[in-house]
C-alpha cells in the first residue's frame, strides 16, 4: 500500500477523539491522503469496524466519486448522497441506515475497536448512483482497484 491517508485529528492506530463518535458532535473527521498511483481516475472510502458483534464489519461511511485531484476532506461533511464540496462526491448508506458518516458507536464494555478508514485508487471513474451501500460500492470497485491505503483509528466505551 503506497497510499498514505492522515488525520490532523488522530494518528494512526491511537484513539478517535469523542467529537468524532456517536457519543460526541458525530462528525466526519479530516482526512488527507498522498501516493496515489500514475493512472488514477477516482477515489473510494470506505470506513468500516471488523470489531462490532456483527456477521460483517459495520460500516460507518461510504464515499465515493472523489475526483482524483483532490487530496482531503474537510470535517463535518453532511449527510447528503450528493456533495457540493468536493463537487461530484457521492456518499452511501451506512450500516446505521444512515447516509453519509456514522460515527463511532460500540457496545459499553465490549472492548477497543478499530476503524479502518480505507481509500481505494481507481483506474476509471465509477459508473454509480448516489447512497449505494457498502455491497454494491466493492462490486463496482472489483477490477479496477490500482492501489489502497488505511488509516486505523480505535475507539472504546
Amino acid at each position: 500500500m503506497a497510499i498514505q491517508i492522515t488525520s490532523e485529528s488522530f494518528s494512526s492506530n491511537q484513539p478517535i477523539p469523542v467529537e468524532f463518535t456517536g457519543d460526541g458532535r458525530n462528525a466526519s473527521p479530516p482526512l488527507k491522503w498522498s501516493g496515489l498511483p500514475a493512472g488514477t481516475k477516482e477515489l473510494a472510502l470506505i470506513v468500516e469496524d471488523p470489531d462490532a458483534p456483527t456477521p460483517e464489519p459495520f460500516v460507518h461511511w461510504v464515499m465515493y466519486k472523489i475526483p482524483a485531484d483532490v487530496t482531503s476532506v474537510p470535517e463535518g461533511l453532511p449527510q447528503e448522497k450528493k456533495l457540493k464540496t468536493p463537487p461530484g462526491v457521492m456518499q452511501g448508506q451506512n450500516s446505521f441506515g444512515d447516509v453519509g458518516y456514522g460515527g463511532p458507536a460500540p457496545p459499553p464494555g465490549h472492548g477497543t475497536h478499530h476503524y479502518h478508514f480505507h481509500l481505494y485508487a481507481l483506474d476509471k471513474p465509477l459508473e454509480v448512483q448516489p447512497g449505494l451501500d457498502n455491497k454494491s460500492l466493492i462490486a463496482s470497485l472489483t477490477g479496477h482497484i490500482l492501489d489502497e491505503g488505511d488509516l486505523v483509528g480505535t475507539y472504546r466505551r
